[in-house]
């Protein structure tokens, strides 16, 4: 404000009322400042309800320019990624093209085979559910889980035979259907029954179905390009209690780029496709109905309490009663956290872009998602809608 514009003020502020007090933060902002206080380096929020958009960001973009976190900028959406492939598989079923209790041989013929695994025995909705109990290759590709670690093997690439090959070297949690536990494996053998079924890559079929016909024309699938697109904030990955932030915003390919995690996209675009997913707009009402039709997630598993699983999709209640449905992703360096309301009319994504070291933090900083989503939602719930 200039001297004059300031003198001017005065004329007009009464001199006993003294100084104006700041406005106070909103509810929001001060939910994402916590989460910067409780350590991640920078946060964005984007709520959406019948009265419209707000954003809020707090921390820094950049360690090393203290520049601020981008509006909607590009984001990894790690098993996020799922909700997407889930929806093609749930349209093929629709189309008659392939049916939810075929089996994995039904599709890839020998593949899921060795120390017990037998993909005879595996529906496809047992995958689409993690209840497959067929092991999570993950461990495998992450030989040294440090920042030396990170930096040597973010290059490496691995097929979608590849990554199952190695999930094969390992004895499954249960039998079929007996338990649930959460594997990244029967993500990538979807995007693999998805070309069997089409021709055409999971990629492809996610494009064609779900991001052209939504006009979401900033949500890409990379593959094994490891770069983020700007505008975006830089992620940042603790490996150990207490130590440095090392820069991971280059993606880790072993992985980050398959059907179980690679996508990218926006806070805004991910609002647009579980809106419209849930409205029913991607789906027939019976597939919606079977993608929403949950089983319970044990309590020993990371998850908020009471959240139960659908077919790429989860429920968590809400302390105002009722819950929402999304699916979070998360990879070094960052987490996205999207929650939409069951009507879609309220939709809230959450995006971090770091990581701590140790499990109390990491279960600390959840906890602060899930309070900002929590009172988001139960907030806008509470606001009336304008006639």
């Amino acid at each position: 404000m200039t001297v004059l514009a300031v003198a001017l003020l005065a004329l007009f502020v009464p001199a006993e009322s003294g100084a104006a007090a700041p406005d106070r933060p909103s509810q929001l902002q001060r939910d994402a400042d916590a989460l910067r206080d409780d350590g991640v380096t920078g946060v964005s929020v984007r709520l959406e309800t019948p009265h419209g958009v707000r954003t809020v960001h707090s921390g820094v973009g950049d360690l090393s320019t203290g520049q601020p976190v981008a509006t909607d900028g590009y984001v990894r959406i790690g098993s996020t990624t799922k909700t997407f492939v889930a929806t093609v598989l749930l349209q093929l079923a629709g189309e008659g093209r392939l049916s939810l209790d075929d089996t994995v041989d039904t599709w890839l013929p020998g593949l899921v085979r060795g120390h017990g695994n037998d993909g005879r025995r595996v529906a496809l909705r047992q995958l689409l559910q993690h209840t497959s109990g067929l092991p999570d290759y993950i461990g495998d590709v992450v030989p040294d889980l440090s920042a030396a670690g990170y930096r040597a093997n973010r290059w490496t690439t691995y097929t979608s035979r590849q990554r199952v090959a190695l999930a094969m070297k390992h004895q499954p949690s249960f039998a079929p259907g007996a338990g649930w536990k959460y594997s990244n494996t029967n993500y990538v053998l979807l995007g693999m029954v998805i070309k069997a079924v089409t021709g055409h890559t999971w990629e492809y079929e996610v494009w064609d179905r779900i991001l052209r016909p939504l006009r979401l024309t900033r949500t890409l699938t990379p593959g094994n390009r490891p770069f983020l697109p700007g505008p975006h904030a830089r992620d940042y990955q603790q490996f150990e209690p207490g130590g440095a932030m090392t820069d991971t915003t280059v993606a880790y390919l072993p992985f980050d780029a398959d059907a179980d995690g690679s996508m990218i996209s926006t806070a805004a675009d991910i609002n647009r496709f579980f809106t419209a997913l849930v409205q029913g707009r991607l789906l027939a009402p019976a597939q919606l109905a079977e993608m929403q039709r949950t089983v319970e997630v044990p309590a020993d598993r990371g998850f908020p309490r009471g959240t139960r699983d659908g077919l790429g999709l989860f429920w968590t209640p809400l302390s105002c009663g009722g819950g929402y449905w999304g699916h979070s992703g998360d990879g070094f360096g960052y987490l996205v956290w999207p929650a939409t309301a069951p009507d879609g009319r309220t939709i809230v994504t959450v995006s971090l872009h770091s990581r701590p070291g140790d499990e109390s933090t990491a279960t600390r900083q959840i906890q602060d998602v899930t309070d900002l989503v929590d009172r988001a939602l139960c907030s806008a719930r509470r606001t009336p809608t304008s006639t």
